[in-house]
């Protein structure tokens, strides 16, 4: 008989101990993971500013034409806009929306998109391969804004435009004057100016890929002469400079932030920032640790604007604006050109992580003022369409929950949560949180990054106690590969209610979920 196949023998009094030591074995195989989360609403990180639930539309694949507008078709109204796609819009409560672009704005020449929509002159689209009609411009864009309910944010040309293109751009929508370019407005239609407070100082300058890509001590030359012009136009506007969107690994990304604040820290109002996460390598736990790069490099921003401002005067005050941000990896590469392109099929897993960006958003409240997911329909974008009808994508219901919930200040949470590594990190968190406060309701925002096993987690808060039933959103679906299509909805928000006890509130996270507790405080 071999050694290991020998009969195991016990004495008596060791088998006994076996016996009474099993239940305490068992009970901790079986036991779930716990988390602790301590609360108090005194302790704030900031001002939760709504414009972190911006959007953008670029004219780029289905997003504009086929998207949100559809001359000709029996779902739009007279004007060409797609009336159930601004209803989910507007269910979404976006609140800034970015446009003309991304890649696009930098070959954009305002001019072409106004007057009547068939004289208006088609050009090549040299960013996504296309021909631009401009049946879509600036006066559809702001007509859209009003009906949308947001805020306009319009990036400017500063890759083949110039500083006088952008000042009479802001000349254009701003000046009450009586101007030549004034009374151009008014000739087509518009009497009074929109005053549109939020400019772009051009995008992605940084990126190799940009038409007019420059070096961060050219573009912050030329973007603050524009800035100065656009400035002098409508001293109300605030402006966007174009920071970091090339994280590669031989990219200076810092060093561009810096140099382009050097010149522009007396006329910026925001740092730009773009980032796309994905999971090519379908490694899950990695996937769902995006949102701690996202925090470190939020973080590094901040310190570039802090010494960049140092001398300046107290009051001076420069925001971050991530811009540009979604899941962004299967419909990606140098075969999308045309017209369907980046049409990107959204699942469970990444709805989570689009949860834990906008956790990382609330918990950075407050120095990150302005972020736009892109895009908001066909293009990687939580609404999908066709000429037939529409269906919400899984990361829909995680941005409309946070949109229309959380508000106020947010606060700085004790999370003690167990962890596990990822390849990038040592200590990735199962519970990644955010929490606000306003007017006396309290709203929870919280992922289970588990894949198999639910957390109980205890809420404790030491100020205050909660008052009556607390409402429960969960996001979940049967697997964390579960989409949405035109046929079904697998992945929704479910509501159902909970009870707290006093200061305490104990709740079950389920696996791979994203919940909302939302709850009064007396």
């Amino acid at each position: 008989m071999h050694q290991k196949d020998r009969p195991l023998h016990l004495s008596r009094r060791s088998f006994s101990a076996a016996l009474l030591a099993f239940p305490a074995i068992a009970r901790a195989q079986n036991a779930l993971p716990n988390a602790t989360i301590k609360i108090n609403t005194g302790r704030t990180v900031g001002d939760i500013d709504p414009k972190i639930y911006g959007n953008f539309i670029e004219h780029l694949g289905r997003c504009i034409y086929g998207g949100i507008f559809e001359e000709g078709s029996p779902l739009s109204d007279s004007s060409g806009v797609r009336r159930d796609v601004l209803e989910a819009a507007r269910k979404l409560n976006v609140t800034i929306l970015r446009w003309p672009g991304g890649n696009f704005s930098s070959n954009y020449h305002w001019r072409d998109g106004i007057g009547p929509r068939n004289q208006r002159p088609p050009r090549l689209e040299m960013a996504w391969g296309t021909t631009e009609s401009n049946r879509f411009g600036t006066h559809e864009f702001l007509d859209y804004i009003e009906k949308v309910h947001a805020e306009p944010y319009i990036c400017a040309n500063l890759g083949t435009g110039t500083w006088e293109e952008a000042q009479q751009w802001v000349e254009y929508c701003n000046s009450a004057e009586d101007t030549a370019t004034t009374r151009l407005r008014k000739q087509n239609g518009r009497q009074e100016p929109w005053k549109v407070t939020y400019w772009g100082l051009g995008n992605e300058m940084d990126g190799p890929w940009q038409m007019g890509h420059r070096s961060a001590e050219d573009y912050g030359k030329f973007a603050l002469e524009a800035a100065k012009l656009m400035k002098w136009t409508d001293p109300n506007i605030k402006l966007i400079a174009a920071g970091s969107s090339n994280f590669n690994p031989n990219s200076d990304w810092t060093g561009w932030n810096r140099t382009v604040l050097e010149y522009l820290k007396n006329h910026a109002d925001y740092l730009s920032l773009h980032t796309y996460v994905g999971n090519p390598n379908n490694d899950y736990y990695e996937f769902l640790a995006s949102s701690l790069t996202l925090d470190e490099r939020t973080r590094t921003a901040e310190g570039i604007i802090r010494a960049a401002l140092s001398g300046a005067p107290r009051d001076r005050r420069i925001y971050i604006a991530w811009d540009e941000w979604n899941v962004w990896y299967r419909a990606r590469g140098s075969k999308e050109r045309g017209r369907r392109i980046l049409e990107e099929r959204y699942n469970l897993e990444d709805a989570l992580v689009v949860a834990t960006f906008l956790n990382t958003f609330v918990n950075n409240a407050h120095i990150v003022k302005i972020a736009n997911l892109a895009q908001l329909v066909n293009v990687i974008a939580p609404i999908f369409a066709n000429e037939r009808g529409m269906f919400l994508q899984t990361i829909y219901y995680p941005l409309q929950l946070f949109a229309n919930n959380t508000k106020g200040k947010a606060l700085e949470l004790l999370v003690d949560s167990p962890k596990y590594k990822s390849r990038r990190f040592d200590e990735v968190p199962y519970v990644d949180a955010s929490a606000s406060y306003e007017n006396g309701t309290l709203v929870l925002n919280l992922v289970n990054r588990h894949r198999e096993q639910p957390i109980e987690t205890e809420f404790e808060i030491d100020d205050k106690q909660f008052s009556g039933p607390v409402q429960v959103s969960e996001v979940n679906g049967p697997d964390i590969k579960a989409e949405n299509n035109f046929d079904s909805t697998t992945v929704r928000a479910v509501e159902r209610s909970a009870t707290a006890d006093g200061r305490r509130l104990r709740y079950r996270l389920p696996p791979h979920s994203y919940t909302m507790l939302k709850a009064k405080l007396a």
